[in-house]
């Protein structure tokens, strides 16, 4: 998906002290954004549906700042051509993003964060306006909750990418670089340009179609991408004794003995050389509830035999 921005509703919540603190905010997010725009961000902003009453001030909402002639006319211009993605998931249509929105739960200390749910969920850049302390960083933590398919609960706390000042935006020039030069559209270009994004990846033949089926702005293209660039870095660097993630922002795990000899043959593919082997290790993608099973070969090389839902297991058969 593209890079883009979301606006993070919470920040609008404390109005100002008075109405030239309120300008002096707007205009340090438009240069923010200004900003973020030159540095290759879409020029795209989703906000809440109810954006344009937002309060900055007493007596003084965006409605009234839009019309404000003490307010350069050009930077009003500027920022309200980009407000045109509300609700936040305005012509995003994608039922299992729907259903990771509605099963999902994001706090920020305790309040619901929709804004930065989302903002995590298309891992675009979250905004803030400064109104208050907490929103002066360049990373914010949340609280994340979600029921999976399976009714269980996963609770976690995430770290979204974050800025309200455009010295935060500079903190991130690096990740933008590499989100747009690495940026996909789909499971089809993914497969295209696996050599390129991963070369110390291997993939079997059967990752083929469950790569390719990915659709544009599906809920798992962004979990499976940013899962493979890890396994990439983590494969990359290792050199020497066996593959560890540790370090690397990667849930992995094995399968335990008694689901592999019930369900071991779901687990083995044929790889490239034509050897059959077991993919037991794999990452769990748990926003989706999707697995990443891969075999460490050699160090500087790891083989990917599957990439899509939870396979069968013995507390889990179906």
């Amino acid at each position: 998906m593209d890079l883009e921005m979301v606006l993070n509703e919470l920040s609008l919540q404390t109005p100002a002290a008075d109405i030239p603190t309120a300008r002096k905010l707007m205009s340090e997010l438009i240069n923010t954004v200004r900003t973020a725009t030159s540095h290759g961000i879409k020029k795209v902003i989703r906000t809440h549906t109810d954006f344009q009453s937002t309060i900055l001030a007493s007596e003084y909402p965006v409605a009234r700042w839009r019309n404000d002639n003490a307010v350069d006319r050009e930077a009003r211009r500027f920022f309200i051509t980009l407000i045109t993605k509300a609700p936040f998931l305005a012509d995003v249509s994608d039922p299992k993003l729907e259903d990771a929105v509605s099963l999902s739960e994001f706090t920020h200390q305790g309040i619901p964060a929709s804004g930065l749910g989302i903002a995590y969920l298309l891992e675009t850049l979250a905004l803030s306006l400064a109104s208050q302390q907490c929103w002066d960083c360049s990373r914010l933590q949340m609280y994340f909750k979600q029921l999976d398919e399976n009714g269980d609960v996963i609770e976690a706390i995430i770290e979204i990418i974050h800025a309200s000042r455009s010295k935060h935006i500079q903190e991130h020039t690096n990740w933008i670089q590499i989100r747009i030069r690495t940026g996909v559209k789909d499971g089809l270009e993914l497969w295209k340009r696996r050599e390129e994004l991963f070369p110390n990846i291997e993939f079997c033949d059967n990752v083929s179609k469950q790569l390719q089926s990915i659709r544009a702005r599906q809920l798992e293209l962004q979990p499976v991408v940013k899962a493979l660039f890890e396994l990439q870095n983590c494969c990359k660097n290792w050199s020497t004794g066996l593959f560890n993630v540790e370090g690397y922002p990667i849930e992995e795990s094995g399968e335990s003995e008694a689901t592999l000899n019930k369900y071991g043959r779901e687990r083995t593919f044929r790889c490239l050389d034509g050897k059959q082997r077991l993919f037991e290790r794999h990452v769990k993608l748990r926003i989706c509830n999707w697995r990443i099973h891969f075999f460490p070969e050699k160090p500087g090389k790891i083989i990917v035999g599957y990439v899509g839902c939870h396979l069968p297991t013995v507390k889990y058969p179906t």
